[in-house]
């Protein structure tokens, strides 16, 4: 059982599916749906098309350069069968799966770990470019503090003021009995 790859997007054709377009000169070309094969016959090129693998790997978004991609190269010399070739081959595909998919894991998030880092740098400059924007002007800042130092003042106030003299300010409207209940 031979798994071929689609002409065109690079994919994957299991047997029994797919179609084989053959051209004059007995050149063969296998697509994976139709899709593939209409773009092919639109003479467009894969590295333009997003969706193919050849503009994944152009674009740095796939893992490109790889010693496990020599093992996927078609060989056409016949080999003679033989048992134990057979099983250490098996086992040597299912090894080569592996490394393969952990390197591509690697690889994603080596590229996700640029992306965050670039969207903080991003992040830091459009705050430093509109700090106006974030940081209050100096006026209003300035009664802020105002008003919080007298808000301060009157807590303390409050703190240590006898219960009768909270009483005569309290019938005076000097105080209001919110700051008060929020003492108490």
């Amino acid at each position: 059982m031979r798994i071929e790859t689609c002409y065109f997007c690079s994919s994957k054709i299991y047997p029994g599916h797919g179609m084989l377009f053959v051209r004059n000169d007995c050149k063969q070309f296998r697509f994976c749906r139709k899709k593939c094969r209409k773009a092919f016959q639109r003479k467009k090129n894969p590295r333009k098309a997003k969706w193919t693998k050849a503009y994944r790997k152009l674009a740095g978004k796939e893992l490109t350069i790889d010693p496990c991609f020599e093992f996927e190269k078609r060989r056409n010399v016949p080999v003679k069968y033989d048992r134990e070739l057979w099983t250490k081959t098996i086992d040597a595909i299912k090894k080569i799966n592996e490394i393969k998919e952990r390197r591509e894991r690697h690889f994603v998030m080596e590229r996700l770990r640029k992306g965050t880092q670039r969207e903080i740098h991003n992040d830091i400059r459009d705050v430093q470019k509109n700090l106006s924007l974030i940081r209050a002007p100096e006026g209003i800042r300035k009664k802020d503090t105002e008003d919080e130092m007298k808000m301060e003042e009157d807590e303390e106030e409050i703190e240590y003021m006898p219960a009768l003299e909270m009483e005569k300010k309290l019938s005076a409207g000097i105080m209001d009995i919110d700051t008060v209940k929020m003492k108490n």
